[in-house]
């Protein structure tokens, strides 16, 4: 399943779609502006609401938690020790650890579980400009999700280059 985002220097506040491959709207992305801490909404193409992302106030590292019908579901933050190339570990809430590397900034970057791969984000192989792939590999994965992770990882990414 292949996932089509225009990358642009996001703030919050900006709403942008995610299309398939075919090249219909699937998620929206909506940033939502005037809050006190960063705060996103991945939407489904009628508008409903998948899935929460909000920037944890009180943290010693930046963290991002993304929530389901009000439930916690992940908590992302960049892992302490990653010198050569940019490492984020995603921490389920029953425990299971995904494990976000490589070039965030470049849009060059994978998704994994226990070594397996689940995604691939990726601007190779595409001749939009200003566009990166978001390839789901496993089909058991849940796209809402791994959207959801690629977003907040960019977004903590770009945050921590803003310095």
């Amino acid at each position: 399943m292949r996932f089509l985002v225009r990358d642009r220097l996001l703030g919050i506040g900006d709403d942008y779609w995610i299309e398939d491959d075919q090249g219909n709207k699937v998620f929206l992305v909506d940033g939502k502006a005037m809050r006190l801490r960063d705060t996103f909404e991945l939407k489904d193409a009628r508008g409903r609401v998948l899935i929460d992302i909000r920037k944890k106030m009180f943290a010693l590292r930046d963290t991002m938690v993304i929530e389901r019908d009000g439930e916690a579901l992940a908590a992302i933050r960049r892992k302490r020790l990653s010198l050569l190339r940019n490492h984020y570990r995603v921490t389920l809430t029953d425990g299971t650890e995904l494990d976000v590397s490589g070039k965030i900034l470049d849009r060059e970057f994978a998704v994994e579980y226990d070594g397996e791969l689940l995604a691939v984000i990726s601007r190779r192989r595409l001749h939009i400009r200003e566009t990166y792939g978001v390839d789901v590999v496993r089909d058991d994965a849940d796209p809402a999700l791994l959207i959801a992770v690629t977003v907040c990882v960019i977004h903590l990414a770009e945050r921590e280059r803003e310095g």
